[in-house]
């Protein structure tokens, strides 16, 4: 008989049984937050309309009167329905982890023996997946309302996998606003007015030129129209074809994950 020798207490963890451990938290923690999605049918009912109404507005009330050189008006669209979407979307990490912390769940989360890295990582890749079910449901709705992919299947992925990118940054940007709020309903009001004026003063609807100057320079350089023009560039081509946009996007996107990352986690480190 082969006997099965017990670990002896106090020795050292190999780093390859803590990577292990810490994604296997990260995968539990994301897990329970899918799972209290589903348990809210009415909010997954709402966030998903409100994308759908977006474009049935301004596909058929604002597109009539939006002209677009060489490029019809849904085409243009669809990409910023993306960014805007998941945008919107991202929202629900500071919500979510300012509900977690003043219930006093995250106390519990410190109380157990497992990552604390896995808190964040969790939240946020909850809501990154979430993400995934929103853009392919808004790949559907925009084929039936005239959306045609200008490129091919794969540079059309590429141009969602930079939208889901973005989505990942801004989640963990929001992260920090959910840590720092009051309670959940402060966390929203904090949000919004940050994601109004970058989504809606950006290429995402109309074309920058459209705007006065003043607000040119700013549309410009603002990472929605970046990720915008990217994912259009990706999704639709033609003439509105533009590596550059490619490149600044994921220049803007790891620049988000660069900077929040460790400003989030130390955050989360002083509060919890």
């Amino acid at each position: 008989m082969t006997a099965v020798v017990a670990p002896t207490i106090g020795a050292p963890i190999s780093s390859g049984h803590r990577l292990r451990w810490m994604f296997a938290d990260i995968f539990t923690i994301t897990w329970r937050n899918l799972l209290a999605l589903t348990r809210m049918p009415g909010a997954m009912f709402f966030s998903i309309l409100q994308p759908i109404m977006f474009v049935l507005l301004f596909a058929y009330v604002f597109g009539g009167a939006i002209h677009i050189p060489h490029l019809r008006y849904i085409d243009f669209l669809i990409p910023g329905i993306f960014v805007q979407t998941v945008s919107f979307g991202s929202t629900s990490t500071a919500v979510g982890l300012c509900e977690d912390l003043q219930k006093g769940l995250i106390e519990r989360f410190r109380a157990l023996p497992m990552a604390r890295s896995a808190v964040l990582a969790g939240r946020t890749t909850a809501d990154l997946t979430r993400s995934v079910f929103v853009v392919a449901l808004m790949t559907g709705v925009g084929y039936a309302v005239g959306f045609r992919i200008g490129t091919n299947v794969g540079l059309f992925l590429c141009g969602c996998l930079l939208v889901l990118l973005y989505c990942y940054a801004l989640a963990w940007s929001f992260a920090g606003v959910g840590l720092s709020a009051p309670n959940a309903e402060t966390a929203q009001v904090m949000v919004f007015p940050i994601i109004f004026p970058f989504t809606f003063a950006s290429s995402a609807f109309v074309q920058v030129a459209s705007m006065p100057g003043w607000l040119q320079a700013f549309a410009k350089n603002q990472p929605v129209t970046q990720v915008v023009n990217a994912a259009r560039s990706l999704m639709v081509g033609g003439s509105v074809h533009d590596t550059r946009a490619v490149w600044l996007a994921l220049a803007w996107t790891i620049g988000l994950l660069v900077v929040f990352i460790p400003l989030t986690v130390r955050k989360y480190r002083r509060v919890s």
